[in-house]
């Protein structure tokens, strides 16, 4: 009977899972279920902590409803850090979270509901990100896609980014080309991918197919690469709001790209996974297996 808390970021959403509850882990099969939206309560990731850690406050670990294990997330840090609120965990509004992707410091309001994390720095080398091919900064390249040519910028803030350039993204552009580029073989750690559109030097405008989760209302990894691109490319200045279908995220950036967001943390509700949950359903048609 594992609890669970669920909320969102901009419609970005994930169930909070306690480490004890958890005690042998998540097995990946548990996982995609837990986040299927017919066959559990249905999430966008898991987010299960806290762990202790020598190099931060909190160890958190993220998970996406593939299964698979994710470096770093924006608005998964920053409901994590909401729930720390909640739980009585954080006794302080500032605080360090230890990620596979790094060490932030999250600020917390005085309700818990806007949340600001200093995401760490962005690099856009190969070497990083990893992208394959020559030692490079990988900025206005060549990828085609279902016939198509698409210029794009790839990045890193601790996990990977394909940032496209594109006039007027929709959900469609993302479904369309996403699922391509995440496996693009160029990849060798596949990539979040984001189709983004320059308003002006102050906002820009982007739509997500999320590596291991398809597409996404919001996202704040997503939010901070992007922004960093549209920097480096010198089409916007350093405070950019990124508009998401699922709402606006603000993004500050220092001379070095390091990259800090705010944004806004919604409580959905308390739950209890039954025991019979537990049950593998092989019998039920089209269950995640």
């Amino acid at each position: 009977m594992i609890k669970f808390t669920k909320y969102h970021a901009l419609g970005n959403d994930y169930l909070v899972i306690r480490a004890q509850e958890a005690d042998d882990g998540l097995s990946r099969e548990m996982i995609r279920r837990i986040c299927h939206r017919n066959y559990g309560p249905g999430s966008d990731g898991i987010l299960l902590g806290p762990f202790e850690t020598p190099a931060a406050d909190f160890g958190l670990r993220i998970f996406n409803p593939d299964g698979s294990e994710a470096e770093k997330s924006g608005n998964g840090l920053r409901i994590f850090a909401r729930w720390l609120v909640d739980q009585g965990y954080a006794k302080e509004r500032t605080f360090t979270v230890e990620t596979r992707g790094g060490v932030v410091s999250c600020a917390a309001s005085a309700d818990g509901r806007f949340v600001k994390v200093n995401m760490g720095r962005v690099s856009f080398d190969s070497r990083d990100i990893p992208v394959s091919g020559a030692a490079r900064e990988v900025l206005q390249e060549t990828i085609t896609v279902n016939g198509e040519s698409l210029t794009f910028c790839a990045a890193t803030i601790g996990n990977p980014h394909c940032i496209v350039l594109f006039q007027e993204p929709t959900a469609e552009t993302a479904r369309r080309y996403g699922p391509a580029i995440e496996r693009d073989e160029r990849f060798p750690k596949k990539t979040n991918v984001q189709f983004m559109h320059v308003l002006d030097r102050a906002n820009i405008q982007i739509e997500i197919w999320e590596r291991g989760a398809g597409y996404t209302l919001a996202s704040g990894s997503s939010s901070a690469a992007a922004a960093a691109a549209a920097h480096k490319l010198g089409l916007c200045d350093r405070q950019i709001q990124v508009h998401m279908p699922g709402g606006q995220l603000a993004i500050e950036m220092d001379s070095d790209f390091t990259v800090s967001q705010r944004g806004p943390v919604t409580k959905i509700y308390d739950g209890i996974l039954a025991p019979e949950f537990s049950e593998k359903e092989s019998a039920v048609q089209g269950a995640p297996a």
